[in-house]
């Protein structure tokens, strides 16, 4: 069944390349919601999880199809073009060299990435902060096996990161403090500049799981000198799974063992006859197989809407919209009865807004949201909401009359 007839919306017509500049200029909002096919269906408050695809998303992987069943791979020289492309696109997002940009899988990939190819000594220790995602534990716990520690610095209840207590983790044997951007059940966004420069104060290399807030929140890599990131973009870059971005600053890159290694982690990754060692002197080596061309063609497409948003409205023009809608969130829930959990400073806040409702467990309001075609997740502490641009008061309203409904009946049982 095609796209089209599944859901009513043809992706042909919402073409980025057929949209005026005027209605980006005017109406960045209403421009974004009318490129997202699922505001006709849902109320879609789970982009901390996996989010709707863009309708040039769903385009791009439709036209792909099409080509790869009738052409084969007669066009692979357009899809590698297409690649090079979003390689690009991050580099200029990110302000920082093509060649310090890997096109990854997955967070957990890029991880890994920089896990598994510090050349790691026994006695060395690893910083993160607690309450990380799994991803985000796992591969530094994994270097046990060469004798290093892990180190876990106490976080509040809220998620908050002292920064003071960050750095008093670290010694002169910590090689490395990896943290999440924002907290994937909290939504605390870090003061990145101070954990950033609490690291590299005392010797230690930073690394950035991004996954939670690359997109929406700006992030120069020239002005805040983060060693290695990783992100993939099925959240609130609005793309598919399976693709996503690493960053390896220059300096850092021979510091790093090529690990996991394949045929496209050399210079003559095309001569397959002749299988010389000689890596490419850039992060890509780290793109050891096949690309996901699907995927990063979708990828591709999703992550234009954010760059031309911001061309016109400025860098922080996303962040301060999703932060006030999330506002805007955090105060109806409260009124209807919900206890929140957001940071106190705006500095701090990002697009999750987690809540609970006394006496009724999280995934009844999940369910009941879900039954009102509201999407939202369980997470922590209770229900989280983790709103976008393109998302409207409408969709606030209606997650808030589930909070109410559910409420009232709690009330009237009693």
């Amino acid at each position: 069944m095609s796209l089209t007839a599944s859901t009513g919306f043809d992706p042909s017509a919402s073409s980025l390349s057929h949209e005026p500049s005027a209605k980006i200029a005017a109406e960045p909002w209403q421009w974004w919601r009318s490129q997202m096919p699922v505001t006709q269906n849902w109320a879609y408050l789970d982009h901390a999880a996996v989010a709707p695809l863009t309708a040039g998303g769903a385009r791009a992987m439709v036209d792909f199809a099409a080509e790869a069943s009738q052409q084969g791979d007669t066009v692979w020289p357009q899809w590698a073009a297409e690649v090079d492309g979003l390689r690009g696109d991050f580099a200029d997002l990110l302000n920082c060299d093509t060649t310090e940009i890997a096109l990854i899988p997955n967070t957990s990939f890029g991880i890994n990435v920089v896990a598994e190819g510090l050349p790691w000594q026994p006695g060395d220790n690893i910083v993160i902060p607690g309450g990380e995602f799994p991803s985000n534990v796992f591969p530094w716990q994994n270097q046990k096996r060469h004798g290093v520690e892990l180190r876990i610095v106490d976080t509040g209840a809220d998620g908050q990161i002292d920064v003071g207590a960050l750095r008093n983790a670290i010694d002169d044997r910590t090689r490395i403090v990896a943290a999440s951007w924002v907290g994937y059940a909290s939504g605390f966004r870090i003061d990145l500049p101070a954990c950033v420069a609490a690291a590299h104060e005392a010797g230690a290399l930073f690394f950035l799981d991004a996954i939670q807030g690359l997109g929406i929140f700006p992030l120069d890599l020239q002005q805040t000198p983060v060693d290695f990131l990783a992100a993939d973009g099925h959240k609130w870059l609005l793309g598919p799974e399976g693709a996503g971005v690493a960053f390896i600053r220059k300096q850092h890159l021979e510091l790093l063992a090529c690990v996991p290694v394949g045929w496209n982690s050399v210079r003559a990754a095309h001569h397959f006859g002749q299988a010389h060692w000689d890596l490419k002197p850039d992060a890509s080596r780290f793109e050891i197989g096949s690309h996901n061309m699907v995927g990063m063609r979708a990828l591709r497409q999703s992550l234009s809407l954010f760059r031309q948003v911001a061309a016109v409205h400025g860098p922080w023009a996303i962040a301060d919209r999703v932060l006030d809608l999330a506002t805007t969130l955090d105060k109806k829930l409260r009124e209807a009865g919900a206890i929140t959990a957001v940071a106190s400073s705006r500095d701090h806040r990002s697009g999750i807004v987690t809540f609970s409702l006394p006496g009724i467990v999280p995934n009844t309001i999940r369910k009941h949201a879900a039954e009102n075609r509201v999407a939202v997740s369980c997470r922590g502490i209770g229900v989280r909401a983790s709103i976008h641009a393109y998302n409207n008061e409408s969709d606030i309203d209606r997650l808030v009359e589930v909070v109410q409904t559910l409420a009232t009946k709690n009330r009237d049982s009693d």
